[in-house]
């Protein structure tokens, strides 16, 4: 589903990113995790063509589309129809005057999707929402609202993956819980495939099946995320581990 080899994103001489391989497949969690600055979210937008002013090389495949090479028109079909993007604060990607249920229905007419109340209901049960909440403007809800709603939206347009940033960085450890435990149903009842970014090694050790571990750029560990997290080989994630309250 997700094929990466060589990844390489540049800003003039500096380099942000490099992935020389990262793959996730169908009903699998791939966390990349590091501090702030490491490249993980440039690593996750580059996967989408959307780190504006970059220079991007390697390759890139979703669902077999080239995506560096792919013209733009193909990569909107893409986006949010087969790949959606959680990012760390949906809120602020919200209009805050616009109904949910309202901004709901304009994704799913834009991207053509049919039965829309009946595909609403149903992403809406899928992260435990109840529909009333369509009825609310974006500030009426809380983090964790907004973040299930969000997984909400990409459900309902048929996303086969999920690239989420942060997805639970501004919440409290219970509604972390929850929206964790919707991510881990999607992915055992749909088969969804999931790129996590996240500096929280306690939560991908609950969610992910492999890790990269990425400083100043660069992917200093990759592996399966019960070894690496239990024995870490690299010292940088053992002071990720170390700093583990």
């Amino acid at each position: 589903m997700i094929e990466v080899r060589d990844l390489l994103v540049r800003y003039g001489e500096r380099t942000v990113a490099r992935v020389p391989e990262l793959d996730v497949r169908a009903g699998e969690c791939v966390a990349i995790v590091g501090e702030s600055g490491s490249g993980k979210t440039t690593t996750l937008l580059s996967l989408l063509r959307l780190t504006e002013g970059a220079h991007v090389s390697g390759t890139v495949r979703l669902f077999g589309v080239d995506v560096l090479r792919a013209p733009e028109r193909r990569l909107r079909e893409l986006r949010g129809a087969r790949v959606a993007l959680v990012m760390q604060s949906p809120q602020a990607a919200l209009s805050p005057t616009t109904r949910l249920g309202v901004l709901m229905r304009r994704a799913l007419r834009l991207h053509g999707v049919a039965n829309a109340s009946a595909v609403t209901e149903e992403a809406l049960r899928g992260v435990m929402l109840d529909p009333a909440i369509l009825r609310r403007y974006p500030h009426e809800i809380s983090g964790g609202q907004a973040q299930r709603f969000a997984i909400a939206l990409a459900v309902a347009l048929g996303a086969e993956a999920i690239l989420a940033d942060e997805p639970t960085s501004a919440l409290d450890v219970t509604v972390q819980a929850e929206v964790v435990g919707v991510l881990r149903r999607l992915r055992e009842e749909r088969g969804l495939a999931l790129l996590l970014v996240s500096h929280d090694l306690a939560l991908v050790s609950t969610i992910a099946d492999r890790v990269l571990v990425m400083k100043d750029g660069e992917v200093v560990e990759a592996g399966p995320a019960a070894e690496v997290l239990a024995r870490p080989s690299h010292p940088y994630t053992r002071e990720l581990l170390e700093a583990l309250p």
